[in-house]
């Protein structure tokens, strides 16, 4: 298995996907778009994971880069490649399928329980999440208007359109569950003047007074990846 991620910024790298890759011998590269490095050719990966970032994906004067990443996400798409995107990759994957992105009513930043749909908890891929999962949240845009191929699979008290599943091999998080420690710890670090006090919004006390978040949400990282590699290998999608 060959997976290629994309990267937006240095702070926010795949995290336990990286674990993951290692213990099933992925052979993994990565984009670095920050520094301007060139894209692959979409034959040289079997998944496309597309990281989050501080950036918009209607900021393309800005980072010119947005452009080109995502002709090769359409291009990995209509090659059938296992997609995956968290946060801004999800956005990036909804604007390239037809969506539409716009700012939230408010930011979500910190713990937040989500909800899966009937139809994801039906399905092997979601099937072991528990009723109301705690995630972390970074994030004030949001995906609306998909495409009728598009389902949307999950939602939380700030925002109705969580994560959605996209002709059977391509995923929208707006939710972080690769996010390690350290990450997280960076990310207050780069970001930490988002975090305005708000219904949805956590001080960074609160944000890291959590490490049992952290492992939880890891290890369902690691068991959607475990269901996905096992679907895919077996052709069931």
């Amino acid at each position: 298995m060959k997976i290629h991620y994309l990267q937006h910024v240095p702070f926010e790298n795949p995290g336990s996907i990286l674990e993951w890759a290692k213990a099933n011998k992925a052979i993994v590269t990565a984009t670095q778009l920050y520094n301007d490095e060139a894209l692959p050719d979409v034959n040289a990966f079997d998944w496309l994971v597309v990281m989050g970032g501080p950036m918009n994906i209607y900021e393309v004067d800005q980072y010119p880069w947005l452009k080109a990443e995502k002709a090769l996400i359409k291009a990995a798409i209509e090659a059938d490649k296992v997609v995956i995107g968290m946060c801004l990759g999800s956005q990036l994957i909804a604007d390239v399928i037809g969506g539409k992105v716009i700012q939230n009513k408010q930011k979500e930043i910190g713990w937040f329980p989500i909800s899966f749909s009937e139809k994801a908890k039906a399905s092997a891929l979601f099937a072991f999440f528990p009723d109301q999962p705690v995630v972390f949240h970074w994030h004030g845009d949001t995906f609306v208007e998909l495409p009728e191929a598009a389902t949307v699979i999950a939602a939380s008290a700030a925002c109705k359109k969580q994560a959605f599943v996209y002709q059977q091999r391509v995923f929208g998080f707006q939710f972080h569950l690769e996010n390690t420690l350290p990450i997280i710890e960076d990310l207050i670090k780069n970001c930490g003047d988002e975090m305005i006090p708000g219904d949805y919004v956590q001080l960074p006390e609160e944000v890291l007074a959590h490490p049992e978040y952290i492992r939880q949400d890891n290890h369902w990282m690691a068991a959607f990846l475990d269901q996905l590699k096992q679907l895919t290998e077996e052709g069931w999608i």
